[in-house]
């Protein structure tokens, strides 16, 4: 299983960018799909996660109503829309998926996720 994200760019605040992750070996049908950030200095943090079967979604605080994560089982591919772009977005942003969550409230930005891809990096100036 492989997950590879892409997308970063450096922007100006303010702006917009949506990051992709897509998966080889994998479907994101049936399980939890999941972005975290790294910023400089910081821990990883969890930004937002889904159950891709249909159960909701989580925004940390800081980026809700920004931040839309979605995913296209078709495509194997979850994505990561982010508007209004700001300086303290700037990080490495990392998707996570997790297979086999049937129940709702299982995809929080606390649990374990098996699979991670390498990141992608976001400057936002």
């Amino acid at each position: 299983v492989q997950l590879v994200e892409s997308g970063g760019d450096s922007v100006q605040a303010g702006g917009s960018l949506t990051l992709s992750c897509t998966a080889s070996g994998y479907s994101f049908a049936n399980g939890c799909v999941a972005w975290f950030r790294q910023r400089l200095g910081k821990e990883r943090e969890g930004v937002a996660t889904m159950s891709t079967r249909g159960y909701g979604t989580w925004y940390d605080d800081s980026v809700r109503g920004r931040f839309t994560i979605s995913h296209d089982n078709g495509r194997r591919a979850a994505y990561l829309r982010m508007n209004a772009l700001m300086v303290e977005d700037t990080a490495t942003y990392y998707c996570a998926a997790e297979p086999n969550v049937w129940f709702a409230g299982q995809c929080s930005a606390q649990r374990e996720y098996s699979y991670w891809g390498q990141g992608t990096q976001v400057t936002v100036s």
